[in-house]
Formats: C-alpha cells, sequence, structure tokens
C-alpha cells in the first residue's frame, strides 16, 4: 500500500510539471506572435507605423499618366513645381529596349523600346494640399497629341461611376488622345483611361472615359458600335454587365414544316384534352334521361 500510495504522488507531480510546462510554451508563443512576425522579423508596432507611412505617402503622391516617352524629369518639375516643394519623381510602366534590362535601368540609360509611346510617373511633394493643388494640370496637353491624366495615388480616391462609361473592343495600339478626340463630341472628356500590359505596354482592349457631367454619358452611350481606328467599339455604362447575345440553332434551324406540324399538334392534344372532360359530362345526362322511360314502350319490350 505504501508503494502504491507512492507511485501515485509521484505520478501527479509529474503531471503537475508537464501542464506548468506547457502553459509556459503557450504564453511564451502568444507573445512572440503579437510582438514579432516571423516571416518579416519587424514588430506589430512597427507594422502599424509603415501602414500609416505609406498611406501618409500616397496622399502626398500624384499620378500622372499618358506622358511621351522622351519627357525627362526636368520637364516634369517645371510642371508642377509651381505647386508646392517635389520630395521625389520616378517614372512607371516602361518597356525596355531589351529582356536583360530592368525597367529602372532602362528609365535611367532611356533605352525604351522603339514601338513604346506612352509613360507614367509618381510625383511626390511634401504637403498633401501642394498634391490636391496639382491636380489642377488634369486633362491639360503636356505635348502635341498628349493630354495627361493627374490623379492622387492613393487608393481611397473615388471615381464616380455616373459620370463614365466604359470601353470595350478597343484597338491594342489605340492612344488616350484618339479615345479623348472620338468623345469629344458628347461632351466636356475629364480624363481617359486605357488599361495597358505591363511588360509589353500595348492596350488589353478595354478602358474608361470620365466626362464633366451626366449628360455626356447619355450622348456617348449612342456611340454604341461606332468604328474607332477601325474597330467597332463597344459602350456602356460603368457597373453594367456586358452579355452576349446568345443564338438558340434549335430554333433558328428548324424548317418552317416542322414549325407548323409542331404547332398543329399543340392545338389537337388541347382540344382531345378538351374532349376527354366533356364527353363524361354527356354519358351522365343520357343515362338520367333513358331512367324515365314511357309506358307505352316499355309495354312492347316486355
Amino acid at each position: 500500500r505504501e508503494s502504491t500510495l507512492e507511485r501515485a504522488d509521484e505520478e501527479e507531480e509529474q503531471k503537475l510539471s508537464q501542464n506548468k510546462a506547457k502553459r509556459k510554451k503557450g504564453a511564451s508563443q502568444a507573445i512572440t506572435k503579437s510582438v514579432v512576425n516571423s516571416d518579416t522579423g519587424t514588430t506589430v508596432k512597427q507594422q502599424k507605423t509603415k501602414k500609416v507611412a505609406d498611406e501618409s505617402v500616397d496622399r502626398r503622391t500624384v499620378f500622372v499618366g499618358n506622358l511621351p516617352v522622351s519627357c525627362t524629369v526636368q520637364e516634369l518639375k517645371s510642371l508642377f513645381k509651381e505647386y508646392g516643394q517635389i520630395k521625389s519623381i520616378r517614372f512607371r510602366s516602361l518597356v525596355p529596349a531589351e529582356d536583360t534590362l530592368s525597367k529602372k535601368l532602362a528609365a535611367i540609360k532611356h533605352k525604351v523600346h522603339p514601338n513604346a509611346k506612352f509613360v507614367n510617373a509618381y510625383v511626390v511633394f511634401k504637403k498633401e494640399c501642394d498634391a490636391i493643388k496639382a491636380l489642377n494640370e488634369n486633362g491639360t496637353e503636356f505635348a502635341s497629341g498628349f493630354h495627361i491624366r493627374v490623379d492622387i495615388a492613393s487608393k481611397t480616391s473615388s471615381h464616380d461611376n455616373k459620370r463614365s462609361i466604359f470601353l470595350g473592343n478597343l484597338s491594342y495600339d489605340i492612344s488616350d488622345d484618339a479615345v479623348r478626340e472620338h468623345f469629344s463630341v458628347c461632351g466636356g472628356v475629364v480624363a481617359v483611361r486605357i488599361v495597358r500590359d505591363g511588360k509589353t505596354g500595348l492596350g488589353k482592349g478595354f478602358g474608361y472615359v470620365l466626362f464633366e457631367n451626366t449628360d455626356a454619358v447619355h450622348l456617348a452611350l449612342k456611340l454604341n458600335d461606332s468604328v474607332l481606328v477601325g474597330r467597332k467599339i463597344r459602350v456602356k455604362r460603368c457597373g453594367e454587365k456586358w452579355k452576349a447575345p446568345q443564338k438558340r440553332p434549335n430554333q433558328s434551324r428548324a424548317p418552317k414544316d416542322r414549325v407548323g406540324t409542331k404547332l398543329k399538334n399543340n392545338k389537337c392534344s388541347k382540344d382531345s384534352f378538351v374532349g376527354e372532360k366533356a364527353n363524361p359530362l354527356k354519358k351522365s345526362t343520357k343515362q338520367k334521361r333513358l331512367k324515365t322511360i314511357p309506358r307505352n314502350k316499355a309495354g312492347k319490350n316486355k
């Protein structure tokens, strides 16, 4: 009995020590997860400060689209320096002349693909109010045939779908100014955005147009199936889903005789169905009349 009691005490002590060790490990893991991220090695507080810093930089950054490839940093500085102090300028959407070159080296050495015509840039201001003032340059003609698009780089910038249209079936090498000129008849065009491939710089076949008012949208919808750079473009409101016209081969290919026979069969089937309902009623009425037989006829039958 004494030996069994001693063993039971030892087992309880071992269980208590194991539970304490597990609790310590769980607490240490929770602390490390809350304080340090295993992938980046940075603390949660540092990540939050980075996010706040990135958002503040985006609010001070201006996106400039539809610039010519020959554009330089000095030309952009001379255009935006009147709105405030510029911190940095960087070019994007460059197509290198060689596959071995990176986009950064292509921008520094000015070795761009000969077929590339457009380039985008980001202008970072020192103050957020200066970036908002720089939006006045939206739609201005930077060079002959290049109306630039200026917008805040922050993700919170809203887009008005009521004043916008979606364009489909566009030519891959179309320019923003060609679209602007095509829809300038409808009203004042605020901005044109052609969605392009980041590697080749060619368009993906669709884009957007932002007008000054909603009346221009109604006029632009009438230009659906109009020809632009040799292609019939598709115009619709932003947010509407496009449905392809569905052809029904069974109905279109069916001969006229078969269609006529089907209709006749349907008519006959309806009439027969009505007749089946009416026949038992007639029979029931006749049977009731047969019950009232005159006396003279009844005597003859006997």
